[in-house]
């Protein structure tokens, strides 16, 4: 199978790329960009992208390739892409030279194309695309010639057809870029050659294959089940893979949404038949933890630690009755790796996720089987593996649940005034048939309390904002514009059936400067 390796410099964008590339139907892959020569060409890769990045390539520790990269590249004939940091670091490492420009270019501009050979087949004359940099080409290395330009940027974009080198000043992957997904498609299908092989159909029975044989006819695994996409879509697959010999391990960890684990337990003992689900209560132990603490983080790893130790006491106790648990499976999915930085060390960490830290301390083997995945992805398997759009479409819910939407210390209390007012949120939002046109919707817990009268008395209580938000991919979103009767309606039924909340807001923040959770 043809494949697109994406050389990550540290862009957030790098996966975005990676997922535009599958879109065109070829396989990609994210890469570190300190791999040496000789272990990138083990993957084959048909084409290559250098991927943008926060660095200036005169700066000393700014990610750079190894010697010889673009001389092996063009004896192997493998085309390669720079987009913006990329762009920069083919010409200085070609002998061009990039200057900071006084007049930086940030946001949608206007592309003037001089060259529609290529990379700009089909286009129009002028083209709105995304820009986002300070420094640009002053100088091209021989052989190059510049393919578009701005009013600021003489060299937009440039290429070189007979080493195959092309780079280009702004972002194609995301969705500002109008003409973007042309653009990627001429460079992967046009100049790289690439074939459309890239099936989630074939994906499926291969990775069903590769299930079987990894782990054997006698041996049994074990999976952390959450109820979310992810997880479920996981143990459907493995479920098919080796049937019965799956243990599902869902633990009531205090935080969930109203009533997650009688849902989770009827979908899969009852509608999937899933013989082996093992039910741990531990809300108390949960709450009694993360009592009195406010950091955001300091929850995180409360309960990423604190679900390892109930998981692994449960565990060790199925070992004992089932002495054939050899393997411990995960749902992690692409994002959950670039996020923690797990694909590149320049990429910067913007939040922990317990899940990646669960294997340091078992003594299982690992299988990941959407590790390398996407969610719409992981979606679009779940439904041709049968399951419920109910639970394929369900919107993501962080792993530290409803303490991170609680913010601030939590308690039992305020955890059971969220998860009621969120409750009627959906009951509401479903209602309204608009559930599946958001990306998120979810109520938090201020930790404020204001004035209020209900009746004849005067309240205090606490403050319930409401968080929509529409997104195609997640790096960017905006807050949704629900009708005002609508709001009206869920902010009426908050107040007057939810004791501890006399007052709601509807959070009109995007993302950025936002992010979609508060914590």
């Amino acid at each position: 199978m043809d494949k697109i390796c994406i050389i990550d410099m540290g862009s957030q964008y790098s996966h975005l790329i990676a997922r535009r590339v599958r879109e065109l139907g070829v396989y990609s892959e994210i890469i570190p960009h300190n791999i040496s020569i000789s272990d990138l060409m083990v993957l084959s890769p048909k084409g290559i992208i250098l991927s943008g990045g926060p660095s200036s390539v005169y700066e000393e520790n700014s990610p750079k390739l190894e010697e010889g990269f673009y001389e092996h590249v063009k004896t192997e004939g493998i085309p390669v892409l720079g987009i913006c940091y990329g762009l920069h670091l083919i010409i200085h490492q070609l002998g061009g030279i990039i200057e900071s420009n006084e007049k930086k270019e940030y946001g949608k501009t206007e592309l003037e194309i001089l060259d529609f050979d290529s990379l700009f087949y089909s286009l129009d004359k002028k083209e709105i695309v995304w820009m986002s940099h300070g420094d640009q080409i002053t100088q091209m290395p021989d052989g190059f010639k510049s393919l578009a330009k701005t009013n600021t940027c003489p060299i937009a974009a440039f290429g070189n057809e007979k080493l195959g080198i092309y780079g280009v000043q702004f972002h194609p992957e995301v969705v500002n870029t109008a003409k973007g997904t042309i653009m990627l498609n001429n460079f992967i299908h046009k100049i790289v050659g690439a074939k459309k092989e890239w099936k989630l159909e074939d994906w499926i029975e291969t990775n069903i294959e590769f299930i079987k044989e990894e782990v054997g006819a006698i041996n049994r695994v074990i999976l952390g089940l959450s109820g979310g996409v992810d997880s479920s879509v996981c143990a459907v697959l493995l479920h098919k893979a080796i049937g019965d010999r799956l243990h599902c391990i869902f633990v009531n960890n205090g935080v969930l949404r109203k009533n997650e684990e009688i849902e989770v337990q009827k979908q899969f003992k009852e509608k999937i038949n899933l013989k082996n689900f093992h039910y741990v209560d531990a809300k108390s132990l949960f709450l009694e933890r993360l009592k009195g603490v406010d950091d955001p983080e300091e929850k995180r790893k409360i309960i990423g630690h604190t679900f390892i130790e109930v998981f692994e006491k449960k565990t060790i106790e199925l070992e004992t009755k089932y002495p054939s648990i050899k393997y411990l499976a995960q749902g992690t999915i692409y994002p959950d790796r670039v996020e923690t930085a797990a694909t590149s060390k320049n990429a910067a960490k913007i939040k922990s996720h317990h899940n990646l830290t669960l294997p340091e301390d078992m003594r299982l083997k690992i299988i990941e089987p959407l590790k390398d995945l996407y969610k719409d992805e992981v979606r679009k398997i779940g439904e041709q593996l049968g399951l419920e759009p109910e639970l394929i479409d369900r919107h993501p819910f962080p792993g530290p649940g409803l303490a991170v939407r609680c913010v601030g210390a939590i308690d039992k209390e305020k955890i059971e005034i969220l998860r009621e007012a969120d409750s009627i949120l959906l009951e509401e939002i479903r209602k309204a048939g608009i559930y599946n046109d958001l990306w998120q919707v979810f109520c938090v817990f201020l930790p404020v309390k204001t004035v209020g009268v209900m009746g004849d008395f005067r309240t205090y209580e606490y403050i319930c904002s409401i968080r929509a938000v529409e997104s195609k991919d997640v790096m960017t979103a905006s807050f949704a514009k629900l009708e005002w009767d609508l709001l009206e309606k869920i902010g009426t039924r908050i107040i007057n059936e939810v004791k501890g909340f006399n007052r709601v807001v509807y959070d009109i923040s995007n993302k950025p400067p936002a992010t979609i959770e508060y914590e």
